[in-house]
């Protein structure tokens, strides 16, 4: 038997704030969480994109060394996030570690300023470094260890799910728990994606003369999704998490549901690596569509993956457009706080349950001039007052991985 499944907290570490209220007025004022790149002595000069989506405010860890120890920055910002949700949920010690709560929690590669530390250690043969490399340094950077301190720390003995899919990481969690209580396997998931500051991340689409450079002066106008002048993505940096329960058992402890997660698709355009696919995306819309028993007039709005390439940004207005027709407004949440990488999709997620929660649309920010190419969806320009009740979340990755969310209103 199919269970519904609800969102019962959830909380971000963003480049534009980190409670509720501090997010959406950012959001709502059109404030760009976009800033400077830091200097960094291994890239210095080699860069031509000097912008990156920050998260330029201290947070307070408090974690007990026994669990700290296992950390890098990435687990830090998913453990911090965790925690919240939670506390916020108002899930108990017993509960969690009862088997019938689980983790889907992943990163694009662990912690990359780790994994940087470890490798100048060895390809510099500095000894005194290399001794300095602790015993721990293998699970504060494994490519799971946001899930793994997670489990640990919170003694989560369900099940463990630790995608790195780049794009779609935060946004197969997601859907991954959400077909595991669907399914009966588990009870509630705690869902989401982190990733850490790094440059090194900028140089890889750097390097493939993908990353904003135009507007290095002004970082808060770019990237720029759908319009003329857009020239590139911005890397960014942050967290986020849900907490994902079945209804019943929801219901039963008095947790109030903030949204339901009510269909999720996760396709391959079988193809190319890196360029993206209108079939490919076609199919993962319908295909998502299907599995949550919706026609196309359903949907209300649509967080487009809209990195601001020029390419990539028309195939996917291209799509929505085939699958959509003009009915569901449209946004780019990334031109606010950058490609935040494997969090995109649980931040914007996080962003549409606000959107939800107060009726109101937040428009793409910097979309001066439609790109005609992409000018065939209903984009949002200013800030709305409109009644949301059901979303779709989009995200598309290198390997030709697509997925889409369906989450609506309670």
């Amino acid at each position: 038997m199919e269970r519904r499944v609800v969102i019962t907290a959830a909380s971000a570490i963003t480049p534009v704030g980190r409670t509720e209220a501090e997010i959406v007025d950012n959001l709502t004022a059109g404030r760009s969480g976009v800033r400077s790149l830091r200097e960094d002595s291994l890239l210095a000069g080699l860069l031509n994109s000097r912008v990156y989506g920050t998260v330029a405010y201290d947070i307070a860890y408090d974690f007990p060394r026994k669990y700290a120890k296992t950390m890098g920055p990435v687990a830090f910002y998913a453990c911090q996030v965790a925690r919240e949700v939670i506390e916020e949920a108002g899930l108990d010690a017993e509960f969690r570690a009862s088997g019938r709560m689980g983790v889907a929690f992943g990163s694009t590669q662990g912690s990359p300023t780790i994994q940087r530390d470890v490798m100048r250690a060895l390809f510099t043969q500095d000894r005194a470094a290399i001794i300095r490399v602790n015993a721990a340094a293998y699970l504060q950077s494994m490519t799971h260890t946001a899930a793994a301190n997670i489990a640990r720390m919170f003694s989560i003995t369900g099940r463990t799910i630790a995608s790195c899919t780049a794009c779609t990481t935060s946004s197969q969690s997601i859907g991954f728990g959400y077909e595991a209580i669907k399914f009966g396997v588990a009870d509630a998931m705690l869902c989401g994606g982190a990733d850490e500051y790094d440059t090194t991340t900028v140089a890889v689409f750097d390097q493939l003369l993908v990353a904003s450079h135009a507007f290095n002066a002004t970082p808060e106008r770019t990237p720029r999704p759908f319009d003329r002048r857009r020239d590139g993505l911005v890397i960014g940096e942050g967290a986020g998490a849900v907490m994902l329960e079945e209804y019943e058992f929801a219901r039963r402890r008095g947790a109030e549901a903030i949204g339901e997660v009510i269909g999720f698709a996760n396709c391959n355009n079988g193809g190319d690596m890196i360029m993206p696919s209108s079939a490919g995306i076609e199919l993962t819309l319908r295909t998502g569509l299907a599995a949550a028993k919706l026609v196309p007039s359903d949907v209300d709005l649509v967080s487009a993956h809209a990195t601001a390439t020029k390419f990539g940004d028309v195939v996917e207005a291209q799509a929505m457009r085939a699958v959509y027709g003009d009915q569901p407004w449209v946004t780019g949440l990334k031109s606010y706080v950058g490609h935040t990488m494997g969090t995109c999709g649980v931040m914007e997620a996080i962003f549409c349950l606000y959107m939800m929660k107060r009726g109101i649309l937040i428009p793409t920010l910097n979309l001066e001039e439609v790109d005609p190419d992409c000018a065939m969806v209903r984009h949002v320009r200013e800030v709305r007052d409109t009644p949301v009740n059901t979303v779709a979340v989009q995200n598309f990755a290198f390997g030709g991985v697509n997925t889409v969310l369906f989450v609506r209103r309670v």
